[in-house]
């Protein structure tokens, strides 16, 4: 009837009246099978244990961590180094992981990584996203096995966490000093050079420009001094001349006077003329004192221009031992004007070679400013190199002595791995519901293929539903059950009249 027509509620419920305790057996049976079955299976226990990640006791203003690393990349980094042969294999050799099978060593390897559960546990607080922990868990068919295999892959995080974080900051700091090293060997090269081009241009570097100025101006007064005291010089030594060719004359003289009165005026003359070349050197031409001096030397050559010629003095230069006293102090005075006259002169030729070297250096500055800021900025580049490598270096070695006393960020275990008290596979009560649930799906499907196949006419929808045709009358079954044998039990049920006592009664009544 199933495959012959649509049911509603009560030709379902008439079903189950009718075929209820195909349903029931199995219903009844498989729980009690899969109950069975899984005493056979073997159980696996899980063991737990909750490892939370310590932040850096240091605040990071005084010491950087050196390792910068995400946690989950880091997390994921050590699960692979963990889950590698080489760690795993003397766990298996160790507690004997699945020895009594026959399974090679790269079956256990893959059966160990299999039953190792990694659970970070994300952050709720303040949305920070990080990793505060994670869950590690293994899974064996023994509790004991469970908990001591789940304490060693703890301590192999545990482990990798610090010598990681440790040997990541060592290699950071011998880096640092390899660079470091490299840095003073060009800052010392630069450092070398710069000090060669400051003793090669020494008096011509920026910033000696205003000594420069200031020296040159120097340079230049001594120079007019040492040039007027020459001129003065030179006055005294025609004086002094004068003065012993005229005391030379006077002694070899018979006392005549022909000659002393032009001598005196040359005398008279050179004073006014050393006179004039001192007032000259500090006031203008408009002074009064300088408008007399030149007065009176105009007055007394206009005089010696009138006066006759004085007749030839002898030298005077060479002593003479019969000189009197007064010659003799006269010839000193010479010498020793004429030595002052030498020195003087020496004195203005070495003014002048400084100042031409003064000149030389102001003319020359611009170029050497340009070649001395190219030699400084190399120069303050390696410093600033320098500089910055060995506070990296400082704050690195911090960082390496704070991984070493374990004061950094490090993995602390809150709960040590747990002796499961009951196996989390199989779950008996979750057999037995599966069983009694197949069973149930077991019996309507037998139901669904029993109906489907059966093609009795038990009401008017029935036969509605496989004559199209309409019910005119109902004869009422009034004799006993057909008792011919059937051979078996779903034939004598089909023979069997299918209308129940008190039923109403069908009748074909064609056309």
């Amino acid at each position: 009837m199933l495959g012959h027509r649509s049911l509603n509620l009560e030709d379902f419920t008439t079903i189950l009246k009718r075929r209820g305790w195909i349903v029931l057996i199995p219903a009844l049976i498989l729980p009690i099978i899969t109950y069975g079955i899984s005493h056979l299976v073997q159980p696996r226990y899980v063991s737990q244990t909750l490892v939370l990640v310590e932040q850096q006791k240091v605040p990071d203003s005084y010491v950087k961590p050196v390792v910068t690393e995400d946690l989950s990349s880091r997390l994921a980094s050590m699960k692979e180094q963990i889950l590698s042969r080489s760690r795993l294999e003397p766990i298996i050799e160790r507690f004997n992981l699945y020895g009594t099978s026959k399974m090679s060593m790269d079956d256990r390897i893959d059966a160990v990584r299999k039953n190792i559960g990694i659970q970070p546990i994300q952050s709720q607080i303040a949305r920070s996203g990080g990793l505060p922990g994670f869950f590690i868990s293994y899974q064996a068919s023994d509790p004991r096995t469970a908990q001591l295999v789940c304490g060693e892959i703890t301590s192999l995080f545990v482990n990798e966490s610090i010598s990681d974080r440790t040997a990541s900051a060592e290699g950071t700091t011998s880096f640092l000093q390899a660079q470091l090293a490299d840095a003073k060997r060009n800052l010392d090269d630069q450092d070398a050079k710069l000090a060669r081009f400051q003793e090669e241009n020494a008096g011509r570097l920026p910033g000696q420009e205003g000594a420069n100025m200031n020296m040159l101006t120097t340079l230049n007064t001594q120079l007019d001094a040492a040039t007027q005291a020459l001129a003065r010089l030179e006055q005294d030594k025609s004086y002094e001349e004068a003065m012993l060719a005229q005391q030379t004359a006077q002694s070899s003289s018979s006392g005549g006077s022909g000659g002393v009165a032009p001598q005196t005026q040359q005398i008279e003359l050179e004073k006014l003329l050393a006179q004039e070349a001192d007032l000259t050197s500090r006031y203008t031409d408009d002074y009064p004192d300088v408008v007399s001096v030149r007065r009176k030397i105009k007055e007394l050559r206009a005089q010696m221009a009138k006066a006759p010629a004085p007749s030839a003095i002898p030298a005077t230069s060479a002593p003479n031992r019969g000189d009197s006293l007064s010659v003799q102090q006269l010839r000193a005075q010479l010498r020793s004007v004429e030595q002052g006259i030498v020195q003087k002169k020496r004195e203005q030729a070495s003014l002048t070679s400084q100042i031409r070297g003064y000149q030389g250096r102001i003319q020359s500055s611009p170029a050497v400013q340009e070649q001395f800021k190219k030699v400084t900025r190399d120069y303050q580049t390696a410093q600033q190199f320098y500089d910055d490598l060995l506070n990296k270096m400082n704050q690195s070695k911090m960082a390496t002595d704070l991984e070493k006393r374990q004061q950094g960020e490090n993995f602390k275990v809150m709960d040590e791995p747990n002796l499961p008290e009951a196996p989390t596979f199989p779950n008996r009560l979750v057999f037995a519901v599966g069983g009694f649930a197949a069973g149930v799906a077991l019996g309507l499907l037998v139901i669904a293929f029993l109906e489907y196949r059966d093609t009795a006419v038990r009401t008017e929808r029935d036969i509605w539903a496989f004559t199209k045709l309409p019910t005119l009358a109902v004869i009422g079954f009034t004799g006993e059950r057909d008792t011919v044998p059937a051979k078996h039990w779903w034939q004598f049920k089909r023979r069997q009249p299918d209308l129940a006592a008190g039923a109403k009664p069908l009748v074909n009544t064609g056309q």
